[in-house]
């Protein structure tokens, strides 16, 4: 079911046409009705002559009420620009035909109304004309004029014939398997709790689907569907549909929020934007100015960023970027409208190029203009490749997913840019663009080639200072590492990372160091120096280079072994314990004439390496 909506001068007739198209009057509240005039959003419900059901929403024509209007027109399929015969294009007129025109609402219908007060077709080819010239530049340049009564139902199967012809040759709303839903209204319906309305796209949503309302980030459930007043078990995209949620109260959801599957979609309070400023506008728009921004059924105020100009001039487009009082939920391609706060006035809009840009960018950084340029420009692959960059290190289906390609144009577009190493494939899962990637890999080995300088002695550098260093998640940084080792742009031992060609070598002085501690060693193999002895002597870092290289084995925090004579002490250990069974601690001491601090450490380090057990004052082997 797709969705139309009305737009016009205040008192054109709107309600009254939509009320003799669909038999219900779109407005609900008392007040409307007292003053017959359109304060909140309306909504109908029609079936076309083809059998097409379709969704009906009618906006407030006055200026008071233009934001309200704003909340229910950007998601509508086709416009319905009502006009009447008797006053023609009106200032209102003009202001929500320059929104249909901001919003490229897809198709449209200029409707005449009022016409059995005009008996002089004469009058009405004038008016016509009117309108024609008031549209020439605008998305409903070639829309048809239809001239209509709803007082005497005259030319309303002529509208509603015409409404299923455009309809059925513009294409069906894309399902990318994303659902959102602009929160357009927000009630409680006594004995079922909460439910909101809006447009749905990008997706469906079914009855037992757990869903997630942004920016406030509650969940619930779905209770119960309704499409075109009717009860469904799936909501599909481009339906106008009311969800009856559970496990959220009415009073916590706005209008304007958005609802969807939890985890699809991330709230953001910056966006890079194209923008238009209306050509009528009363001055030109400023770096650092505010002005409400309207997309979907949300709004709120915003701080223009303006990217390479120091001011737009009516008439003028170019790029800015959007700082956000409230966070918003938006995608690329969303359009958007901007006005100023005070007097109220529409300054132009465009369409969300990046939803989730990175930070602030240099006003006049000729590459960010690049790459927003190829975000609104660009083929598949340069949509793709820019979503990439954005997105950092991530999944095909994120990226996929913030390019906004359908899925057979994604999957070629992806297959070309790895072909051509723009995109490079970590592993199975994660992608990244070539130029993050390369300057990721740059900075790591940065990283390591330093810690190799500052520590030449370390076989390297521990993982997770690497990775702090890097500020990377642990599912990245591993996939980071496992792809270096395998091309052997990086050696990983354990919990140590270091370059292939890394060595730990001694200088001459470092060296005559070494030699006169080992002589030491030599002394007193089974009783030799402690840890801090051996710092004293050589140092630390030379010790710790020595215990890294495995000459020296350490088996407590203070006692250090010589390898060769840690080897023969383990070897002889176990053959006594092979022989006799069980070996004390004293047994131990008398075998290698050393002293209980020595034998007690070794055999705490046996059992702490699973080579014997302790039982009461005896060790025995591990079986």
């Amino acid at each position: 079911m797709r969705v139309i909506g009305t737009a016009g001068h205040v008192d054109h007739g709107k309600s009254t046409l939509i009320a003799a198209l669909t038999g219900t009057h779109p407005d609900r509240l008392k007040e409307e009705q007292a003053r017959e005039m359109t304060i909140e959003l309306g909504f109908g419900w029609l079936t076309l002559p083809n059998g097409e059901e379709i969704g009906i929403v009618d906006v407030p024509g006055h200026r008071d009420f233009i934001e309200n209007m704003l909340a229910g027109v950007g998601g509508i399929d086709a416009a319905l620009l009502v006009i009447a015969a008797d006053e023609g294009v009106m200032p209102q007129t003009k202001e929500h035909l320059a929104i249909l025109d901001l919003l490229q609402i897809p198709a449209g219908i200029i409707v005449l109304t009022k016409t059995d007060l005009i008996p002089d077709n004469d009058w009405l080819d004038l008016i016509e004309s009117d309108v024609r010239t008031a549209v020439k530049e605008t998305i409903l340049r070639e829309a048809p004029i239809l001239r209509v009564s709803a007082r005497t139902r005259s030319g309303l199967d002529g509208l509603t014939a015409t409404l299923a012809d455009i309809l059925q040759q513009k294409p069906a709303r894309l399902d990318l398997g994303r659902p959102r839903l602009p929160i357009d209204r927000v009630f409680i319906m006594s004995g079922f709790g909460a439910v909101v309305t809006g447009t749905l796209s990008d997706g469906h949503i079914s009855v037992g689907d757990e869903v997630q309302i942004l920016p406030s980030g509650l969940t619930g459930r779905v209770r119960g569907l309704q499409t075109h007043k009717k009860k469904e078990e799936t909501a599909i995209a481009g339906s106008r549909t009311a969800v009856n949620i559970s496990g959220i109260a009415a009073e916590q959801i706005q209008r304007g929020e958005v609802l969807t599957h939890p985890g699809q979609y991330h709230a953001t309070r910056r966006v890079d934007t194209r923008f238009r400023l209306l050509k009528d506008s009363a001055s030109p728009l400023k770096h650092s100015s505010e002005a409400k921004i309207f997309i979907g059924a949300s709004e709120t105020i915003a701080t223009v960023r303006l990217l390479g100009a120091e001011e737009l001039a009516p008439g003028d487009e170019g790029w800015i970027q959007l700082e956000l009082r409230e966070p918003i939920v938006a995608v690329r391609g969303d359009r958007y409208i901007l006005r100023r706060p005070s007097p109220g006035e529409t300054l132009g809009g465009g369409m969300i190029v990046d939803p989730q840009p990175k930070g602030r960018h240099k006003r006049f950084d000729d590459s960010v203009l690049k790459s927003l340029e190829s975000l609104l420009q660009g083929s598949p692959p340069d949509v793709l490749f820019e979503a990439a960059l954005a997105a950092g290190i991530a999944p095909s289906k994120e990226i996929v997913t913030r390019s906004r390609l359908e899925k057979d144009s994604a999957a070629e577009a992806m297959n070309e840019l790895l072909e051509s190493g723009k995109l490079i494939k970590i592993d199975d899962e994660l992608f990244a663009a070539f130029p993050h990637w390369s300057e990721l890999q740059a900075k790591t080995l940065q990283i390591v080639e330093t810690y190799h300088k500052n520590f030449p002695l370390r076989r390297g550098i521990p993982r997770e200072e690497l990775k702090s260093k890097l500020k990377l998640s642990s599912r990245v940084f591993n996939a980071l590492v496992t792809y270096y080792v395998i091309r052997n742009i990086l050696r990983e031992d354990m919990t140590i990372v270091s370059q292939p060609s890394h060595e730990i070598k001694f200088d001459n002085g470092q060296q005559a160091k070494v030699e006169a501690l080992m002589r030491k060693f030599a002394q007193s193999p089974f009783s030799p120096p402690s840890v801090k002895e051996c710092e004293a002597e050589a140092g630390e870092e030379i010790v710790n280079a020595l215990v890294e290289s495995n000459e020296l084995v350490a088996i407590s925090a203070d006692v250090v072994f010589r390898k060769a004579d840690y080897d023969l002490m383990v070897s002889k250990t176990i053959a006594a314990l092979r022989s006799s069974g069980q070996i004390t601690l004293a047994e131990v001491r008398d075998l290698f004439n050393t002293s209980r601090k020595y034998a007690q450490a070794l055999l705490e380090h046996l059992d702490a390496i699973g080579v014997t057990i302790r039982d009461g004052d005896y060790r025995k082997l591990r079986t």
